[in-house]
């Protein structure tokens, strides 16, 4: 039986109160009854619309975290058909990442639930898939233009920046400074225009 509009939003607003609780608290410490009381659900509302308990929410919270990073990055990740698009998609990541510190997506996606269950696993790893094909894809426009030398290994070049982003990320969330991410993007940028 599909959902009603309420339903919808009494779904929504659990997942969304389940990660903000894991962002503050991390995925291992935050209980249904945690959940529960930050969303002013009953036990039974939960249970409705997770019936496979934490895992089917942590798997929720996971597809809700991994869509977040990359919507935080449109519409520039789907648009990187020339220079200034690749810069506008660089000073987006580092506003986002420096604003968000701590309480981002990624870290939630990644570090506290993409161990968590084989599930979220599984949406982690497609998170990065989907992340890296379209930085391989705007690579690829690129290249068919005559802007990026069509030597490079379009893939290859992608996951070197995801990986460069990524370490930035974490590295920013443990010192504060965003240094690294900064390096590791225009590094990555060099390298493609070179």
């Amino acid at each position: 039986m599909p959902l009603t509009r309420k339903g919808i939003a009494t779904r929504q607003r659990i997942v969304e109160g389940a990660a903000e609780q894991i962002r503050e608290q991390g995925v291992f410490a935050v209980r249904l009854e945690d959940v529960m009381a930050h969303t002013a659900t009953s036990k039974s509302q939960l249970f409705h619309y997770f019936p496979g308990g934490k895992d089917e929410l942590l798997l929720a919270v996971a597809r809700l975290e991994a869509a977040r990073v990359i919507e935080d990055q449109q519409p520039e990740l789907g648009s990187l058909t020339d220079w200034d698009a690749w810069h506008r998609w660089r000073d987006k990541i580092l506003a986002r990442y420096r604003h968000q510190g701590s309480d981002c997506p990624l870290h939630t996606a990644l570090a506290q639930l993409g161990t968590a269950t084989d599930a979220t696993r599984a949406v982690a790893c497609e998170l990065l898939a989907q992340w890296q094909a379209q930085l391989a894809s705007g690579i690829r426009q690129m290249q068919d233009s005559g802007a990026i030398a069509p030597r490079l290994d379009a893939e290859r070049e992608a996951a070197a920046l995801l990986a460069g982003v990524q370490g930035g990320v974490l590295i920013l969330m443990t010192t504060g400074s965003s240094a690294h991410l900064e390096a590791a993007l225009d590094s990555g940028l060099a390298r493609l225009q070179a």
